[in-house]
């Protein structure tokens, strides 16, 4: 575990001003995505019929800075052709946030399963884990990725690959 924070650091510190640059503009628009559609921040758009709670305003604010944070480690210099899974991990823990901090009332999915009642009776009650679900799996994603940066790793068929043409080689010499 501490290897991999280190690594994940090592990649951090690794990162370029374009990289930076991306991650707050991320961060901003993901903040302001998911703060305006909650009425985290207050607006005319959209309705709240129960007010937030202490814990949506941090909940939000760290779900948007580590996802503004992800978004950033797919900035490279060199294109890559790469599927990861992280990405995936970090889309999900995006997802939950929305569903951590939004009013439960106001989530159309959780009012057509569980009615009016049934929202604030049952749903309400675990939006907080669905807030530590987040910032859990967005800050995995993002460990992950940026241990990526710094420690690559290869494919076991590519490893087996790499094994032949060097025993070519040998055998050739």
């Amino acid at each position: 575990m501490y290897r991999t924070v280190n690594f994940a650091w090592l990649g951090l510190r690794s990162w370029t001003r374009r990289q930076v640059a991306t991650a707050i503009i991320a961060s901003v628009i993901i903040g302001l995505l998911i703060g305006l559609a909650t009425v985290l921040i207050p607006n005319p758009i959209f309705a709240r019929d129960i007010a937030p709670v202490w814990w949506n305003y941090p909940v939000w604010i760290f779900t948007s800075v580590v996802t503004g944070m992800l978004v950033a480690t797919y900035v490279r210099d060199e294109p890559t052709v790469r599927k990861d899974r992280q990405g995936t991990v970090g889309v999900v823990g995006g997802f939950i946030a929305w569903f951590a901090v939004g009013c439960p009332v106001c989530n159309k999915l959780a009012l057509l399963a569980l009615g009016y009642s049934g929202a604030i009776t049952y749903f309400a009650p675990i939006q907080p884990i669905l807030g530590i679900a987040a910032l859990v799996l967005t800050g995995i994603a993002l460990v992950w990725r940026l241990k990526g940066q710094v420690v690559c790793s290869i494919p076991h068929g590519q490893r087996a690959a790499n094994r032949v043409e060097a025993t070519s080689e040998n055998i050739q010499v």
